[in-house]
C-alpha cells in the first residue's frame, strides 16, 4: 500500500480513484473558468489581431510545453503527488518546495475571487448595487456563496467531481455557442480595421508583452490532473488528462478572442463592462446575447471554482502529509475531505474578497495576482523538468531523453519570460503574500524538533522578507497601486 493509500486508510478515508476522463474533466474544468469570458476587451486593451495571434503562438507552444512537463514528470516521477508542489521540493530542497506549495494554494485562492468578482459584475448589469463585483453588497453574496460552497466540498471527494465532469460540459455549450455565432456574423471589414494595434499601444512586442498574465491566467489548471494524481485509476492518465485537456481548452480560446476582433471595434470591446464576451454578443444579435453569455458564466465560473477549491486544499493537504506544512492540514475526514485545508483555503478567499473593496479595478488585481503567484512554482517545476530530463530514464532512448530536455528547457525559458512579462510590480506583489507564509514553515520545523533554517533557506528567506518590505514601500508611498 502507498504512502497515499496508507494516509487515506489511517485518517479514515476511502480511496478515491479518478478516470481518463474524470481528470481531463478536471484539467478543462480547471481552465474554462472566468478567464475565457473576459479575453475579448483584455486583449483588445494591449493588441490587435497580429499582436493576438502572436500571443496565442507563444502562449500556446509555451504552455503545450508546460503541459508535456507535467506529462514526463507524472511518468518518470509516479512516487511524487499533487503536481507543482512535489516537484519544486524534490528538485529545490524543502523550503522552496513548501514555497512552491503555498504559492500555488495562495493563487488558486486568489483566483478564487474573480469568479465570485465576475458573477457580481454580471449580475450588476441588472442590479446596480452589485457594481463592478466590488461593493459591499456584492463583496457579502460572494462570502455567502464562498461558505456555501464549503459546504458541499466537505460532503465528499467523489460527490464534487461527479458535479464538476457535468458542469464542465454544460459551460462549454455557451462558449462554443459564442464562437460560431461570431464567426458566422463576421465582418472582415471590421477584422481588417482592428489587424494591429492602436497607436498609444507601443511596438508589437510591448502588445504581446501586455496579454502575458492573461494567458497565464486561463490556461492555470494545465496542472490539474497533476495536482490530483494521488486519485488517479492508472498513473499514465495523468499526462494524457493534461495534454488533452490543454489542446481542446486552447482551441476554444484562441478562437474567442480572434473571433471578437471581426464584431466590433477593438476600442469599443476594449471599453465593454467584463464579461466582455457578453457585450461582444450583444452587439451582435441583440440584448438576448447578453443573457445567453451570462447565464454560461455563472455556470461555467461556478464549475471552476469548485474544481480549484478542490485543488487548492489538495495541495495544503498533501504537503502537511510529507510534513511540509503543520499537522493540523493533514486531517480528512470520512469522505476523504481535508476539511481543515478546505477551511483555510476559504478563509484566504475570503480576505481577499475584502481587500477587492479598496482595489482600483477588482476583476484585473485579482487576475493579475493569480497568474504573478503561480508563475514562481511554475518556474520550479519546469527547472526540476530540467534535472530529471538529465537523467536516465527507464525504457527511454537518447532521442527521447534529448526531445525531454529540449521539452523542459522550452517550459523553463517561457515560464522565465512570464516573469519578466508580469512586471515588478506583481513581483514585489507577490512576495508580500510569500514572506510572511514563513511563520507556516518554521512551525512545521519546531512541530519536527529540527533547525529552523539551513543557510540555503535563510538566504532564500531573507530574499522573500527583502522583496515583501519594498513591496510594502512601494504600496504605502504610492509608487504602485492595487
Amino acid at each position: 500500500m502507498s504512502g497515499a493509500h496508507a494516509a487515506e486508510r489511517a485518517s479514515g478515508g476511502a480511496p478515491v480513484r479518478l478516470t481518463l476522463p474524470t481528470l481531463t474533466a478536471m484539467v478543462v474544468g480547471s481552465m474554462v473558468g472566468a478567464g475565457v469570458f473576459s479575453l475579448p476587451s483584455r486583449f483588445s486593451e494591449s493588441t490587435g489581431v497580429a499582436g493576438a495571434l502572436i500571443a496565442w503562438v507563444i502562449a500556446g507552444t509555451g504552455m503545450l510545453m508546460l503541459a508535456f512537463v507535467f506529462q514526463m514528470l507524472a511518468v518518470r516521477r509516479p512516487d511524487l503527488d499533487a503536481g507543482v508542489y512535489a516537484y519544486a521540493k524534490a528538485g529545490f530542497g524543502e523550503y522552496l518546495g513548501f514555497f512552491a506549495a503555498f504559492g500555488y494554494w495562495a493563487s488558486a485562492c486568489v483566483g478564487n475571487v474573480t469568479y465570485w468578482v465576475l458573477i457580481m459584475s454580471t449580475l450588476g448589469a441588472l442590479f446596480p448595487a452589485l457594481g463592478d463585483g466590488d461593493t459591499l453588497l456584492a463583496v457579502g453574496l460572494s462570502s455567502a456563496g464562498l461558505w456555501g460552497f464549503f459546504l458541499l466540498v466537505r460532503r465528499g471527494v467523489r460527490e464534487a467531481t461527479a458535479i464538476n465532469r457535468v458542469v464542465t460540459v454544460a459551460k462549454l455549450v455557451p462558449i462554443l455557442v459564442f464562437v460560431v455565432l461570431a464567426l458566422f456574423l463576421l465582418d472582415p471589414a471590421v477584422f481588417a480595421d482592428n489587424l494591429t494595434g492602436t497607436a498609444d499601444a507601443g511596438t508589437l512586442f510591448d502588445q504581446v508583452r501586455g496579454t502575458m498574465l492573461v494567458t497565464v491566467f486561463v490556461f492555470l489548471g494545465v496542472e490539474g490532473a497533476s495536482v490530483y494524481s494521488r486519485h488517479a485509476a492508472r498513473r499514465e492518465d495523468v499526462g494524457r488528462a493534461t495534454v488533452l485537456g490543454f489542446l481542446s481548452v486552447f482551441a476554444v480560446f484562441a478562437s474567442v478572442t480572434l473571433v471578437s476582433y471581426g464584431i466590433m471595434p477593438m476600442e469599443e470591446i476594449a471599453a465593454l463592462r467584463q464579461p466582455s464576451m457578453a457585450g461582444v454578443l450583444a452587439h451582435a444579435v441583440g440584448p438576448w446575447g447578453t443573457v445567453f453569455v451570462s447565464a454560461g458564466l455563472i455556470v461555467s465560473v461556478l464549475g471552476a471554482y469548485l474544481a480549484w477549491t478542490l485543488m487548492a486544499a489538495e495541495v495544503l493537504f498533501v504537503a502537511a502529509r510529507d510534513d511540509d506544512m503543520p499537522r493540523f492540514l493533514r486531517r480528512s475526514n470520512a469522505a476523504d475531505v481535508p476539511v481543515p485545508a478546505l477551511v483555510m483555503t476559504t478563509a484566504l478567499s475570503q480576505a481577499v474578497l475584502v481587500v477587492t473593496l479598496f482595489s482600483e479595478d477588482a476583476f484585473d488585481f485579482a487576475l493579475n495576482m493569480t497568474s504573478a503567484l503561480t508563475l514562481i512554482p511554475f518556474l520550479l517545476a519546469a527547472l526540476f523538468a530540467v534535472k530529471v530530463a538529465r537523467g536516465p530514464a527507464a525504457g527511454a532512448g537518447a532521442g527521447a531523453s534529448r526531445g525531454a530536455l529540449a521539452i523542459a528547457v522550452l517550459a523553463t525559458a517561457y515560464t522565465a519570460f512570464l516573469l519578466y512579462a508580469a512586471g515588478l510590480k506583481y513581483v514585489l506583489v507577490s512576495l508580500i503574500v510569500y514572506a510572511p507564509a514563513t511563520v507556516l514553515f518554521v512551525k512545521v520545523r519546531r512541530e519536527q524538533g529540527r533547525r529552523l533554517f539551513t543557510p540555503a533557506e535563510l538566504a532564500v528567506c531573507a530574499v522573500s522578507v527583502a522583496g515583501a518590505a519594498a513591496g510594502v514601500a512601494a504600496l504605502a508611498t504610492g509608487l504602485i497601486t492595487l
